[in-house]
């Protein structure tokens, strides 16, 4: 698809997305997904790091205290997440590896803020929206408060992503997703198919011109609903995000079609830090 606003000038700036990356190691196979689809998706010459975060939960007793957990269950969590950073690194030998006491959320935060990584990647337990906000699971956090932009990582049967959807509308946020998925689909030889829905929110059909070309056309659905849709028969889904954090971010398209896809999702956040280069 011709765009009339070339693209490929963003390239580079596309690349960045893909340069230093950070995976959530866990030990489940998910997360052995997402390693596989990062190792994928760096930059030729980037960077990727595998962090695992070992905790315990405290068992509640009362309503109002709750047990310490006792050093043989500490020491099993540690040698849990161990074994999984070294499971990583066997499947990925060049990958630095982090081994962090806390919760996964908030770790993986943390480290990609210090370690200025450009894309943060978890494997999706299947877990509902509404038990994540609630819970505070790792996709959830990361969806709504990482620095840099998210890979929510589902099972797939290719090893790199062939059929890419993305989701445009005429935004700044979507220009960046749609640079980023032309971006990859010239790395791998695929496909990209524009998605671009009117629900409430009206779009302006000569901002998604300027962007894709002539040859879209306007779902009048729902925006979630559509691309939930196409994520089915899709290898990747690409969303850019508004860059609301928090509490803004809950009704976010992109957090809740990030949770309901069919197949991996990819959120992109604009890199304006001049030092993530």
């Amino acid at each position: 698809m011709s765009a009339t606003v070339d693209a490929d000038a963003h390239i580079v700036e596309a690349n960045k997305t893909f340069s230093r990356v950070l995976v959530g190691i866990d030990g489940t196979p998910e997360s052995f997904d997402a390693v596989r689809q990062a190792a994928q998706l760096k930059a030729p010459g980037g960077a990727i790091t595998c962090l695992a975060a070992w905790n315990v939960a405290l068992p509640v007793v009362t309503p109002l205290i709750a047990s310490p957990s006792n050093e043989a269950e500490e020491r099993e969590a540690r040698q849990f997440a161990e074994r999984a950073v070294r499971s990583a690194q066997a499947f990925i030998p060049s990958a630095d590896v982090m081994l962090v006491h806390g919760s996964a959320g908030h770790a993986l935060i943390d480290a990609a803020t210090h370690e200025r990584s450009t894309l943060v990647a978890v494997g999706s337990h299947g877990q509902p929206r509404t038990r994540g906000i609630l819970l505070g699971s790792t996709a959830t956090v990361l969806l709504h408060d990482a620095p840099c932009s998210v890979l929510l990582a589902r099972e797939t049967t290719h090893l790199t992503p062939r059929r890419i959807v993305v989701g445009v509308d005429g935004s700044p946020e979507s220009a960046d997703a749609y640079s980023v998925a032309r971006y990859l689909a010239g790395r791998f030889d695929g496909d990209v198919s524009v998605v671009v829905a009117e629900g409430k929110k009206l779009i302006d059909p000569a901002a998604v011109s300027l962007l894709v070309g002539d040859g879209f056309h306007v779902i009048p659905d729902e925006p979630v609903r559509v691309l939930t849709a196409a994520s089915a028969d899709a290898d990747l889904l690409v969303l850019g995000s508004r860059g609301l954090h928090g509490f803004k971010s809950l009704g976010s398209v992109s957090e809740r079609v990030a949770h309901r896809a069919a197949c991996s999702t990819l959120i992109v956040r604009r890199n304006d830090d001049p030092r993530k280069g």
